[in-house]
């Protein structure tokens, strides 16, 4: 590479992006929806943030396209598999060939990871299989901690970070178990972004394993005390702005959303809520979030 193209994602405090987007969240009816089948936002130059259109599959999953010097990432591939449906090679390619246009380079790569193995994270994964200079990383915990280089830990649910490096910006991950126990978090220090996929984000958290659930929590709020965390950005959106008021499973239209991002201050209040439920089975419903403990309400079809 040469030296002119080299782009420093070590400033040493993470850039603050724009999150000013008015997100697509469906249609009253499915034949007069015009929204893409993919929103794409631009966080910033290098950081991008798609959104399923939900006229395509009511999981609306987000997805998040990281640049580095030497490659990209995509995080999660949605719920959806038929390209013909659900474009997003196509799309990804796009936004590839366009980033390339503008910061030139040869021989770039693309590395696929996802947050969880569940259907509406990885349905996407057969549009990448062929995709040359693509590494396509398995959801299933096997296949992501040989990846990741995730070892057992210390027998209480610590682990040390894995690192991806995606030429000069460095991605630290860890199993977050819990709504899954193939579950991972990623954070970006170039941005602060704290990718939490389902464990954390506005709508029904599902919990499978309720004391893993706590110490993922209690790990997220540990690293956010010693590491810059601009946002906290989960997979979806399924509460409304009306406080405690969730949208009903299989909904298609909602008008009504709340930004995706979320404080770290509202992981203090996962944790409060945590808690105040105390492992109890059912649907805890708080303003921000609902816990959905393993033995009460859970989402069909995709498994959340």
């Amino acid at each position: 590479m040469h030296p002119d193209a080299y782009i420093d994602f070590t400033a040493g405090t993470p850039r603050t992006g724009d999150l000013n987007v008015a997100w697509i969240h469906g249609s009253e009816s499915a034949k007069h929806n015009t929204d893409p089948d993919i929103q794409v936002h631009a966080y910033n130059e290098h950081t991008l943030i798609l959104r399923q259109n939900m006229a395509v599959n009511y999981e609306a999953p987000f997805m998040f396209l990281l640049f580095g010097n030497t490659r990209a990432v995509l995080i999660d591939t949605g719920a959806t598999e038929s390209a013909d449906f659900f474009p997003l090679r196509r799309v990804v390619d796009g936004l590839v060939d366009a980033w390339l246009a503008a910061h030139p380079r040869d021989g770039y790569g693309l590395l696929v990871l996802h947050t969880h193995p569940h259907g509406d994270h990885v349905a996407g994964d057969p549009q990448f299989t062929d995709r040359p200079d693509t590494m396509l990383v398995g959801a299933e915990r096997d296949r992501a901690w040989e990846f990741f280089g995730f070892k057992n830990g210390d027998g209480d649910g610590t682990f040390d970070p894995a690192h991806v490096d995606l030429g000069g910006r460095v991605l630290k991950c860890w199993p977050s178990p819990g709504h899954h126990d193939a579950a991972v978090t990623l954070y970006d220090p170039c941005t602060g972004l704290l990718l939490t996929g389902d464990t954390v984000y506005p709508g029904r958290l599902y919990i499978q394993d309720w004391p893993a659930f706590v110490r993922t929590i209690d790990r997220l709020l540990g690293f956010c005390v010693t590491h810059a965390v601009t946002h906290v950005l989960g997979c979806h959106i399924e509460m409304s702005r009306e406080p405690g008021v969730d949208y009903p499973i299989f909904t298609t239209y909602q008008p009504d959303e709340p930004p995706l991002q979320m404080t770290v201050d509202q992981l203090r209040q996962i944790r409060r809520a945590i808690d105040q439920v105390d492992g109890r089975s059912g649907r805890h419903v708080f303003p921000g979030f609902i816990l959905c403990v393993e033995g009460g309400t859970r989402r069909t079809g995709a498994a959340g």
